[in-house]
């Protein structure tokens, strides 16, 4: 068992990177008020990433907003970077204290969450290939097509009542502009100006002269339903930014600042470009692999025993854990962990913790089953021997055969870990800043809707190749001792 003391040494060296550095960030802002405000930022120029002195940053004309609120009131502000059909789950656990992010206040969405007096009207447009401008002069042309739309926006609403349309509803923007660009998709719903930024990037797009009807939109900001403290310091702040059209100016700031320069589509250009964000994602992807391993690893052991027990209401436990967290989705889990316990029991995991909680328990699920068959593959012989000799159950389990099983599984759990890298990427979905997030980010940076993910993809393949490669070398390692 020495080979295993290495592999525990880095994930513990991790973990304690995670227990020590990160929770002393947070507890930083113990002192002082916080206010935290959840936006998507793939919306220019309302919100979007943006490379400044070399470190990403989120700006834009909501971000503006959201910084003279938390002024007027005294707070430092926290932004969260949440798809945005999530952003409503997110404020009613308490996960954030307000939405600005473009969110239009509809009677189905007041009945949730309350909302501020409106800070900005915008128009909506339909944006298609250049090839395909003149078709598409009304809505009534639209007639049958298939429409891209960002999930759970103003946007789809409009779709919707389009006759006979098609829609495909994606998370982010650039997954609509991708959905365009290869075909999947003849037109797209979206707000005016964040589709000329699109235009102005894109040789392929266009902006067709098909006007909707009733499509201008107001904006508001969302807060959870009955706080009325803060609801009053946001009108307060927004009367005062309405009254010198400060809000157009922040948007017409914006606009400038996301084309203040000429976006590059070449894909070695936007690696190196932008390869600190990819390192950073590399860094929080390994760090929730390798806690999700080792916590999988200690709870699938302990669940393997109790499902091998001699006591029926442990092996009852060890089951009803193992097929329920099999037999449901890995987002259902996170979702449940990240809003789910924080709405119903007031518990508030970070984005962190989140992740590696329901990575640790999704993993350990399979884990158990795959210690369960190694244990049970040992020679009951062994056992035997050992209680004849005087080693207690207990003894025999944790110096014969536990050694045994984990050695004879070790490809089971090397694949286990590699698996649990490429699924990682699911949290991305509540904001981790794992390298899919980071990938998500770039996208919304330079433009280019596949480039970035091709990026991440060559970065997944080979961690995962670099890590077969070394179990594969223990493995050997471990086979040469055998012989001996």
């Amino acid at each position: 068992m020495k080979a295993l003391k290495p592999w525990f040494a880095c994930c513990l060296s991790m973990l304690m990177l995670f227990f020590t550095v990160i929770p002393l960030a947070s507890a930083a802002q113990d002192n002082q008020k916080v206010i935290t405000v959840g936006l998507s930022a793939d919306f220019p120029p309302y919100e979007f990433h943006k490379k400044i002195d070399g470190t990403d940053q989120i700006v834009g004309s909501d971000v503006e907003i959201a910084k003279q609120i938390a002024a007027d009131m005294g707070a430092t502000l926290q932004i969260q970077d949440i798809p945005f059909d999530s952003l409503l789950p997110a404020l009613n656990s308490g996960r954030i204290d307000m939405i600005i992010s473009g969110m239009t206040p509809t009677e189905e969405r007041r009945q949730n969450v309350d909302f501020s007096e409106s800070y900005y009207i915008s128009r909506q447009v339909i944006m298609t290939r250049v090839e395909d401008k003149d078709k598409y002069t009304s809505v009534d042309s639209l007639q049958g097509a298939s429409i891209g739309v960002q999930k759970g926006s103003i946007q789809e609403e409009i779709a919707k009542g389009i006759k006979d349309a098609k829609l495909t509803s994606v998370d982010r923007i650039a997954d609509i502009v991708l959905s365009l660009e290869s075909g999947r998709v003849d037109a797209a719903v979206m707000e005016g100006p964040v589709a000329e930024g699109q235009v102005a990037n894109h040789d392929d797009l266009a902006i067709t002269s098909a006007t909707i009807p009733d499509s201008d939109t107001e904006m508001a900001i969302a807060v959870k339903k009955g706080n009325t403290e803060l609801l009053g310091h946001i009108n307060g702040t927004l009367a005062k930014l309405n009254q010198g059209d400060q809000v157009k100016k922040f948007v017409q700031d914006a606009t400038a600042l996301n084309s203040g320069e000429q976006k590059s589509n070449n894909i070695f250009t936007i690696f190196w470009d932008y390869r600190q964000y990819y390192m950073k994602g590399i860094q929080y992807t390994l760090l929730l692999s390798a806690a999700g391993v080792l916590f999988g690893f200690l709870i699938g052991l302990v669940v393997s025993l109790f499902r091998l027990s001699n006591v029926g209401v442990l092996r009852w436990i060890a089951v009803t854990y193992t097929e329920i967290l099999r037999g449901t989705p890995m987002l259902v889990q996170l979702l449940i962990i990240h809003y789910g316990i924080a709405q119903t029991f007031h518990i508030e995991f970070s984005v962190l913790e989140s992740g590696i909680i329901t990575l640790s328990i999704n993993s350990s699920a399979y884990l158990a089953e795959i210690f369960r068959a190694g244990i049970q593959g040992v020679d009951r012989g062994q056992m035997e021997a050992a209680r004849s000799l005087g080693m207690s159950h207990g003894m025999t389990m944790r110096s014969i055969i536990i050694p045994q099983a984990v050695k004879s599984v070790l490809p089971a759990i090397g694949n286990e870990f590699v698996v649990i890298i490429k699924e990682s990427s699911i949290v991305s979905f509540i904001g981790v800043a794992d390298l899919m997030f980071q990938a998500q980010a770039v996208r919304s940076i330079t433009y280019s809707a596949l480039n970035p993910l091709l990026i991440a993809a060559a970065i997944y393949f080979i961690m995962t190749f670099v890590l077969s490669k070394l179990l594969g070398m223990l493995e050997r390692r471990w086979s040469v001792s055998d012989k001996r």
